[in-house]
C-alpha cells in the first residue's frame, strides 16, 4: 500500500509539474499578487477557518473552539468588528492554542481539565493534492513529514522574487547549497527560484553517502524531479556532493562569476556560508559582489562579521518547514537578523512568558494561504525573539511588511551547521543510553552549545570528571552512531555533523542556569566561556 500510496503521489506531481515550470511570472505579476493578498486577509482567514476547520470534521481545532463556545460566526463577527491580529489574541486568551509539543503530536491537548489527544499529521491540510514529500529537521525530536505542493511552492515565490529584487540580486548568477531529499530545502528552494526565471547554475549538495545514503524512494525522486524538469526545457543541475572541507569550491565559482557578470548568489545555511567566505581569506580571494542569503540557524554577528570581512553581503532568511518563508532579511536592518514578516501568508501572534521579561516573544502562526502543508490556527513555534513594527525605508515595507522579526533563536533545540535535530532524541541519548554504556547518571552528561573563535557553531558534550572515560572519540562515535539508528533526519544530522567536526567532548561538570538549573542541553552565550 505504501508503494501504491507514493506512486500515485509522484504520478499526480508529474502530471502538475509541467504547469508549474511552463508559468513563470514577471516583476509585475509577483507584486500584483502580494498586493492582493494584503487587500485580502480577512477573506482568506474566514476562507481557511470556514473550510479547513468547520468544514472538516476531523480538525484538531474543534474541540478546542467548541470548549470557547466560539462558532464560526462569533469568529466572522469579531473580524469585522477588530483587526485580524486582534481576533486570533481573544481566541488564544479563550484556549483556542496549540503548543509546540502539542502539534508535533508529543503531548496531548488539554484546556479546562479535557483532554484531547492528537497526532502531528491531524494539523495536516486535507485540501492538498500532495506532490512529495519532504522532512522538517526534527527540531526537538523525530522529523515531521511535511507534504509539499506546488501550488504552494508558486505562491511563496512572489515573496521570494521580491525579496531578491529588494536586494538588487534578481537574475544573477545563483547556486545553492542544500542537500537532497528527504532534506526538502535543495528541490524547494530551486522550484521557487525557477518559478520566477531564476534558474540555478549549480547545486551543491553538503551530505556525502559515506555518512548517511538517502533511501531509495527518496534518491528516485530527486532524480525524477531534476530529469522531468530537463525534458520539459528547465535545466535543473544536478547535486554536486561538497563537503565542509571542500568549501574552497564554491568560493571559486563564485569568484569566477563575480569576475564574468559583477555579482553572485548562494543560498545556503549560516554556517556553510562562513565556511565559504573563510575558504576566500585563506587564498586571498575578494568576494566583493557576491550575495550569501541563508538561514537554519542564529546568523550570530561573529558569524556575518566573517562573511562580509572578505566583501561578501548577507541576508537573512527564516524558514520554518510546515509553514516555507516566514521573512526575509531587511535591506536596511537593525542586526544582523532582522527579516521582513510575510504577513500575506501568516498571521503572528506574540506571547511573553515571564522568564523573557517581555523582551523576546514566543511566536504564535496561523496560515492564511489553502496551499499550506499544514492548517495552523495560534499554533506556537519552537523559536522566540524580537518583534516589533517600525518604518526602515526598506523596498519591502512599501508592501505593507511593515513587522520585523529579529534575534530569533530557538528555545529547546541547539543548532550546528544548520541541524536542529536534538531535543529529545538527544536527552534519551543523554540520560540513557551514555550512562548505560559508559557510567554515571543522567545529571553527568550536558550538550552545550557555542561558538569558537572562527565563528563556527560548536556542540560540545560535557562529561563531569567523576565519570571514568577512557577514549572520548569512543564517546563521539556512541553518539552518532545513536543517532544513526534514531530517524532519517537524525541519520543526516550525524553525517553532516561528523563531516564538520561539529560535535566535541570536553570533561568538564555540566554548566548551571543563572537559576541554579542543569539542563541536560544548553545554549552558551560568547561572554560565558572562559576557556
Amino acid at each position: 500500500m505504501t508503494i501504491l500510496r507514493d506512486l500515485k503521489m509522484y504520478g499526480r506531481f508529474a502530471v502538475g509539474l509541467r504547469g508549474f515550470l511552463r508559468h513563470t511570472i514577471s516583476l509585475d505579476e509577483a507584486k500584483a499578487i502580494i498586493q492582493q493578498r494584503m487587500a485580502e486577509r480577512e477573506n482568506n482567514f474566514l476562507r481557511l477557518v470556514r473550510r479547513g476547520i468547520f468544514g472538516y470534521p476531523r480538525s484538531p481545532y474543534l474541540p478546542l473552539l467548541k470548549l470557547a463556545r466560539c462558532e464560526l460566526g462569533d469568529i466572522e463577527n469579531m473580524v469585522r468588528r477588530k483587526r485580524l491580529e486582534d481576533t486570533l489574541q481573544t481566541l488564544r486568551e479563550a484556549g483556542v492554542y496549540v503548543t509546540f509539543e502539542e502539534f508535533k503530536g508529543r503531548k496531548p491537548m488539554i484546556r479546562n481539565g479535557k483532554v484531547f489527544n492528537v497526532k502531528d499529521h491531524d494539523f495536516d491540510n486535507p485540501f492538498l493534492r500532495h506532490y512529495y514529500q519532504s522532512e522538517s529537521g526534527g527540531s526537538t525530536g523525530v522529523g515531521t513529514r511535511v507534504s509539499t505542493d506546488l501550488d504552494h511552492l508558486a505562491a511563496q515565490s512572489p515573496n521570494m522574487m521580491l525579496t531578491h529584487d529588494a536586494h538588487g540580486i534578481l537574475g544573477v548568477p545563483t547556486a545553492i547549497w542544500f542537500g537532497v531529499l528527504p532534506d526538502g530545502g535543495g528541490i524547494n528552494t530551486i522550484l521557487r527560484c525557477v518559478r520566477f526565471g531564476q534558474i540555478p547554475k549549480k547545486w551543491f549538495s553538503p551530505v556525502f553517502a559515506r555518512n548517511f545514503k538517502p533511501s531509495l524512494k527518496n534518491r528516485s525522486a530527486t532524480k525524477g524531479i531534476i530529469n522531468m524538469s530537463r525534458l520539459f526545457g528547465v535545466p535543473i543541475p544536478h547535486p554536486e556532493p561538497i563537503g565542509p572541507d571542500q568549501a574552497l569550491r564554491i568560493t571559486r565559482w563564485a569568484a569566477a562569476n563575480i569576475k564574468e557578470y559583477g555579482a553572485c548568489l548562494i543560498i545556503t545555511l549560516v554556517s556553510n556560508a562562513l565556511r565559504i567566505c573563510l575558504a576566500a581569506e585563506e587564498e586571498g580571494i575578494d568576494l566583493t559582489g557576491a550575495v550569501l542569503w541563508g538561514g537554519g540557524e542564529p546568523p550570530t554577528p561573529a558569524k556575518v562579521r566573517e562573511i562580509t570581512r572578505v566583501g561578501a553581503r548577507w541576508i537573512p532568511g527564516y524558514w520554518i518547514t510546515e509553514m516555507g518563508p516566514v521573512g526575509m532579511g531587511c535591506g536596511h536592518p537593525i542586526d544582523v537578523n532582522d527579516v521582513h514578516f510575510f504577513k500575506d501568508m501568516l498571521v503572528i501572534i506574540p506571547y511573553a512568558p515571564e522568564e523573557t521579561q517581555d523582551i523576546y516573544h514566543v511566536f504564535y502562526f496561523t496560515t492564511l494561504l489553502p496551499s499550506a502543508p499544514k492548517i495552523l490556527l495560534n499554533v506556537e513555534s519552537d523559536d522566540w525573539g524580537i518583534m516589533e513594527t517600525h518604518s526602515c525605508g526598506c523596498p519591502l515595507e512599501s508592501y505593507g511588511f511593515d513587522q520585523h522579526l529579529r534575534g530569533i533563536h530557538s528555545r529547546r533545540k541547539l543548532t550546528g551547521e544548520g541541524v536542529t535535530l536534538v531535543g529529545s532524541e538527544m536527552i534519551y541519548i543523554l540520560e540513557e543510553l551514555l550512562p548505560s554504556r559508559f557510567g554515571g547518571n543522567p545529571s553527568d552528561y550536558q550538550l552545550v552549545e557555542e561558538e569558537d573563535d572562527s565563528g563556527f557553531t560548536r556542540v560540545r558534550l560535557f562529561i563531569s570528571p567523576k565519570v571514568t572515560i577512557r577514549d572520548e572519540d569512543e564517546v563521539a562515535e556512541f553518539i552518532l552512531g545513536a543517532l544513526k539508528k534514531t530517524s532519517v533526519s537524525a541519520d543526516m544530522a550525524q553525517a553532516i555533523w561528523r563531516e564538520a567536526r561539529t560535535l566535541q567532548i570536553k570533561k568538564a561538570e555540566p554548566l548551571l542556569t543563572a537559576r541554579g538549573k542543569l539542563m541536560p542541553l544548553y545554549i552558551r552565550k560568547h561572554h560565558e566561556r572562559s576557556n
